[in-house]
């Protein structure tokens, strides 16, 4: 699995998202949320996926896309843990719940232990 986040691996479907929120399941480790559902891609993609920052915690457009930045390159970097394993198509929102500017570092462990315990999850239910 390339380690690239192209257009066709995001999700941008208003439905999809729609479903998501509703039938989703997550998975938290503080301050990172994912949210996450088996779907039915016509692409030949195992995970398209999505992240989001409150504007109620973080008021400018700025720090917004700053943290935005910093989860799509990190789930970039480590979306093998998850490519390898999985048999199905999903969709993923990643949700940052913090009210402060993280930093690199953070992110990037807490987005490797919710990619583990979903890929340990699915290995459990296949």
């Amino acid at each position: 699995m390339k380690a690239t986040f192209s257009t066709n691996e995001k999700l941008k479907s208003k439905k999809e998202i729609e479903l998501l929120f509703s039938e989703g399941k997550s998975i938290a480790k503080y301050p990172i949320r994912l949210i996450y559902r088996k779907s039915i891609s016509e692409k030949n993609l195992p995970i398209q996926a999505a992240v989001s920052v409150s504007k109620r915690n973080f008021k400018k457009a700025v720090d917004r896309n700053r943290i935005k930045r910093l989860l799509r390159e990190n789930y970039r970097k480590n979306k093998y843990l998850v490519g390898k394993n999985t048999t199905h198509h999903f969709t993923f929102m990643f949700l940052y719940t913090g009210n402060k500017m993280p930093d690199s570092i953070i992110v990037e462990s807490k987005i490797k232990e919710i990619l583990q315990k979903f890929s340990s999850k699915e290995i459990e239910n296949q």
